[in-house]
């Protein structure tokens, strides 16, 4: 059956990488790149922390690289100062390495290559391919023109030597912020705006977080792209779909400016996931203004996110594998990820017990005082992974859900008179049970068959119900907290609509007093577990503290998007 779900998700998204068809063509004999080493590189602007959607583009950038015996670089692209921070540098890194991938020593700044791109911006002026133009930005959107009508620019026929004089004294910092900009001189009349003498510098006076204030005009991110890549020596520059229309901007830099190689740029769709969203700048806004717990509230899409709630880096990998690299703009239902995690989980997780809802369970003919020790695996995938002890006595802790004074249709778990297996231990009949005044269950009360040890009734008799349980003499208190999408809508910021209205509020439960097994004391992330009959939990390093553990849920038992299908 997961076969047929992935098969199905695939062909709705579409898994077959034409990345790699026009690789092969440039590698073989006669192409572009015939005899050369696949280069690629993952370029992100470190104005915020990396999310799922970037973690495919990790993955095709360096996964391409890996496939074809070549190389992947990191570079920061420092190009626009105004949110730009080390911290997010530092985070970057983390999560490449934590999904498994490497750089080596190919770690760079776009920032390295300022003068080199001041050369180059020269040179066009020289060539008489680039002019410093005066129009505010108000003036310059009023005379960009229409598709019938050319845009416009009076200072498109300024002298070489004028515009080379007025470039270097932008740079020298004569002029204020704004006041003008270097732009290409290429054609006012494409069909293709980009190509409508884009603006290649502009003035900003903010101190960059490397270079200082040595700068105070910045190039734009289409004229510093291709000289970044090829400086870098990059044979296939591979981007998400919006940088399509900039292609053609993008070859013009590499024809006109003297560089040392002429990269290919290919473009892929970007991922789309349903019920959240993905712009830096609003993930940005929801940690500013404290809708979540920072980057890396377990609800974010960030990587950093992901990971706090147990997302494990084989689990997000497959993901990105599964659903292929498409031209053509997609969403990917969020109960797919969540089916590759739990797909994963499944495999490696460790079996433990926990009650997150306890009620107390009163074992009456038990012996007061006594304590045995019973043996369970770990993980009955992986025998490997070996056994551990557990301890049983007179009094436990049971899910209140696992009792009803008078049972529903299809309820074979505790009521009055019905016989259950608690988990490894033994076959318990419920006597009853004692609430308070407002009816609250306060305790469940039961006897158990001491011939039934190890939950095996020796005259065949069948029980239905086998319930989960922790031994209220040997157990940890802990707090859970439950997850659901951070948005209610599936497409919160679609159009014109304003996604924090779709906030949703019941996106985080809290639950105090839950009971887990001691065995986990003194574990510590990223180790996850499948909390028997609840879903697949991990400790929360960040807000744990000593005699209270805090779990997140990663993903429950029950998988939504098989479900769906």
């Amino acid at each position: 059956m997961a076969e047929e779900i992935i098969k199905d998700s695939e062909e709705k998204v579409g898994n077959a990488n034409f990345i790699h068809d026009f690789i092969d063509e440039d590698i073989a004999k006669g192409g572009q790149f015939e005899g050369m080493t696949v280069h690629t590189r993952f370029p992100p602007e470190p104005n915020g922390y990396l999310h799922i959607g970037h973690a495919k583009a990790v993955c095709i950038d360096f996964g391409t690289a890996e496939k074809y015996g070549g190389m992947c670089n990191l570079r920061m692209d420092d190009t626009n100062p105004t949110k730009e921070d080390e911290e997010y540098v530092d985070a970057i890194k983390e999560d490449i390495e934590w999904l498994g991938f490497t750089w080596d020593d190919r770690f760079y700044f776009a920032s390295q290559y300022f003068e080199k791109m001041y050369e180059g911006a020269e040179e066009l002026i020289k060539k008489g391919l680039a002019y410093v133009c005066e129009l505010t930005p108000e003036q310059m959107r009023e005379y960009r023109g229409d598709l019938s009508t050319p845009a416009q620019s009076p200072y498109r026929d300024r002298p070489i030597d004028e515009s080379l004089d007025l470039f270097r004294r932008m740079r020298a910092g004569e002029f204020e912020d704004g006041k003008m900009t270097l732009r290409a001189k290429i054609d006012l009349t494409s069909g293709n705006f980009n190509m409508r003498d884009p603006v290649l510098y502009r003035i900003n006076r903010i101190t960059h977080h490397r270079t200082g204030d040595e700068w105070c005009i910045y190039p734009m991110y289409d004229f510093a792209h291709p000289i970044e890549d090829s400086l870098e020596g990059i044979t296939h520059s591979l981007c998400s779909l919006e940088f399509e229309a900039h292609r053609p901007l993008y070859n013009w830099v590499v024809e006109n400016v003297t560089l040392p190689s002429k990269p290919r740029q290919i473009e892929f769709a970007r991922l789309g996931i349903n019920n959240t969203v993905m712009s830096k700048r609003k993930l940005r806004q929801l940690v500013e203004e404290k809708y979540v717990d920072g980057w890396d509230d377990p609800r974010m899409p960030t990587l950093c996110g992901l990971r706090r709630r147990g997302y494990t880096p084989a689990s997000i990998r497959n993901f990105c594998e599964r659903i292929g690299v498409s031209k053509s703009n997609s969403t990917v239902d969020y109960a797919f990820l969540e089916h590759c995690l739990r797909e994963d989980l499944n495999e490696t997780a460790e079996r433990t017990m926990a009650v997150i809802n306890p009620v107390k369970l009163v074992i009456t003919n038990y012996p007061e005082g006594q304590s045995e020790e019973f043996e369970i695996e770990n993980n009955p995938n992986r025998p490997e992974d070996g056994t551990r002890k557990i301890t049983f006595s007179r009094e436990c802790y049971i899910e209140k859900e696992d009792y009803m004074d008078e049972p529903v249709k299809g309820y074979f778990r505790m009521f009055p008179g019905n016989e259950v297996r608690l988990k490894t231990t033994y076959i318990v009949k419920c006597t009853g049970c004692k609430r308070d005044e407002n009816g609250e269950l306060l305790e469940v009360y039961a006897e158990y068959d001491p011939k039934t040890k190890g939950g095996n009734a020796p005259d065949g008799r069948k029980i239905k119900g086998t319930i989960h349980w922790v031994d209220a003499n040997n157990c940890e208190n802990a707090e859970v907290r439950l997850y659901e999408n951070l948005f209610t809508d599936p497409e919160p910021d679609v159009g014109e609509k304003n996604f924090i209205e779709y906030i949703n509020p019941d996106s985080l439960k809290v639950l105090k007093n839950c009971k887990v097994e001691s065995s986990i004391k003194n574990q510590r992330a990223p180790k996850s577990y499948q909390f028997m009959r609840l879903g697949y939990f991990c400790i929360d390093n960040k807000d744990s503290e000593e005699g209270n553990l805090v779990f997140n849920r990663s993903v429950s038992l029950k998988d939504g998007f098989k479900k769906k299908k």
